[in-house]
Order: structure tokens, then sequence, then C-alpha cells
């Protein structure tokens, strides 16, 4: 049965990412005909064609779009191997580390109060605080940048993870604090879908695409805020954004948008004693 090395993986997904022999050798920093070799030798040994090769260009084959997706997974499973075998042994630092990535501007409170409590547990690991934008979270517990992240459903994707819930909220409207609708006690989506003059927001979904739509493309919190004060978009948001809002805004509760549930998740194959004990403190709380 053929087997797949490291390197052999680096190539074709570097290839089949850029579909383009010369790109994918200049981002890998070598000469595109070892490349081209590697690829060839790689399908021989699978028995399968990888690539299309036309004047066209390059494109993936069926058993191409698997290796690529399997590709993928596997060198972040090796990179996530390295780094927290480094953690865990010291490498960098006197005792074992644990990073936590959490979205910027999200569950502060939670957060605070997660890290003070685990902070005061006998012999507490450090806790690195990695602060992240929109559905990055995922990436990073896949490749080993964190240990652990705080997750929110239904936005990010707990597939392969291990997880508890933590808390439940619902969302608000952020409007322009004079905004006619921000006097009223509660709204609807619809209320707020098709406001004159003030597009809704929109955020990239987890493919980092956004949805069609008259309204500003969201990058970040500080961006929303912004265009929010200056009267250019009304946002959807957790209830944590209550945390951040200015004077210039206003929030009202949304009675029928879906809750925001706040998970803690991890690798389901750690063996961490660290990240056990940082879960039973989040689980206590």
């Amino acid at each position: 049965m053929a087997t797949l090395e490291t390197r052999e993986l680096r190539y074709f997904v570097a290839v089949a990412e850029e579909l383009h022999f010369g790109r994918a050798a200049e981002r890998l920093g070598m000469a595109q005909p070892p490349l081209s070799r590697a690829i060839q030798q790689l399908e021989r040994r699978l028995g399968v064609d990888l690539l299309e090769r036309n004047r066209r260009g390059v494109t993936l084959t069926g058993a191409g779009e698997v290796l690529l997706q399997e590709g993928r997974a596997a060198l972040d499973a090796t990179a996530a191997a390295a780094r927290r075998a480094r953690r865990a042994g010291g490498a960098d630092g006197p005792r074992e580390r644990l990073v936590l990535a959490a979205k910027a501007a999200g569950s502060h409170e939670l957060l605070q109060k997660l890290l003070d409590a685990h902070a005061a547990e006998p012999g507490a690991a450090e806790v690195e605080v990695l602060l992240c934008g929109l559905c990055e979270q995922e990436a990073m517990l896949r490749d080993g940048r964190a240990d652990v992240a705080l997750m929110y459903t239904p936005f990010n994707s707990l597939v392969g993870f291990d997880s508890e819930e933590l808390s439940t909220e619902g969302q608000i409207a952020i409007l322009p604090a004079g905004h006619p609708l921000a006097a009223r006690p509660s709204l609807s989506l619809a209320d707020v879908s098709d406001v004159p003059g003030l597009p809704l927001a929109r955020w990239p979904g987890r493919d980092g695409r956004y949805p069609p739509g008259p309204g500003p493309e969201i990058t970040d919190q500080l961006q929303l805020a912004q265009l929010v004060a200056l009267g250019r978009t009304v946002a959807v948001y957790p209830e944590y954004g209550r945390s951040w809002l200015w004077a210039e805004h206003a929030a009202v509760p949304l009675t029928d948008a879906p809750s925001v549930v706040t998970h803690i998740a991890w690798p389901p194959h750690s063996r961490s004693r660290a990240l056990a004990g940082l879960i039973r403190t989040a689980v206590r709380l």
C-alpha cells in the first residue's frame, strides 16, 4: 500500500491550491521542473491521476480533490503535533502552557471569569489568550496554534472537536442611537432586514464568502462600530456585544433571532492534564 511523505503532501497541496506549477514552485521556494517530477512520481505511486493538465491550465481530478482535503488535514495535524509537543515539553517556557483562541470582542466577561478562576487553581498551567477574527478558532485548533477555543454556534462549526456548552444568550440589533427603531423595546429580524437607508451589515460565512445584499461587508467589530455610529448600517449581534457599544449606539433585543451558544472546544485526541484542568474550571463556572 502506497504511503505519503509530508514533503509530497506539501508539494501537492501547493499545486492544488495555486492550480499553477510556476506559482506553486515560487511559493515553495524551489524550481518548477523538480516540482513537476515530484507530482508525477506521486501519481504513479498512488496509481491515480490527481491533476488534469491542458493548454488552459491545471484542474483537480476527483482523486485530487480528495487528496487536497485530506492532505490539508494531515499537514495541519503534523504542525499541531509539533507545536503542542513544544508547549508540553517546556520548549517555549519553564512550565506547560496552554493557548486559548477566542474571537476578539466576544464573551469578554466569561473569558475574564474563566482566566481568573483557572489562575486560582493550584499548579494551573499558564494560559495565553490568542484573539482572532471571525471563525478563525477552528483552523487554529486544527493546526495546533491553539489547544482550546471559545466557539459560538451557529457561527462556528464544532465538527471534529470535543466541546462543552458554557452559556446561551440571545441576539440584539445594534442601531444608531438616534434612529426611530432604537426607541422600541424589542424588534424582529424582519424589522431590521429592510430599514430604508440603513442596510443590514453582512458578515462572511465559514467559507469566507459574504451573503448577497446591499449592506456593507464587515470584517471586524471596530469597522462595524464606526459604520453603525455613522448611520450607515444596522447589525445583528450576540448579546455580548453590549460590552463594546459606544454612546452613538443603541441595542434592542431581537425576539426571533436564534440563540447563540458559547462552547469550550478542544481536539478529541488531547490527553493534556493542563487542558483537562482548564475545561473542568470552565464547566464549573
